[in-house]
């Protein structure tokens, strides 16, 4: 899936992920889409579901290596 935004909060601890992910997509126009790349856990539990309740489409998460322990996803938001 092509995306408009990258974002890479592998580095950041929740609440931070979920927070820089809602600041890039405030910043995006209606329509546009922002490809997140994030950690298992709680960012890949939190990050979705917070986007869903603010309205926003979610495509995914899709796992970057499904053989990796340690995994990161991938996640497409569109903002609504």
């Amino acid at each position: 899936m092509s995306a408009d935004y990258f974002l890479d909060i592998t580095a950041d601890v929740c609440p931070l992920t979920f927070v820089r992910t809602k600041l890039r997509v405030e910043r995006m126009a209606p329509g546009e889409t922002l490809e997140v790349r994030l950690n298992d856990g709680e960012p890949l539990e939190n990050v979705p579901r917070s986007l869903i309740e603010l309205g926003h489409s979610i495509v995914g998460p899709e796992p970057e290596n499904p053989s990796a322990s340690g995994k990161t996803y991938r996640l497409w938001v569109t903002k609504s």
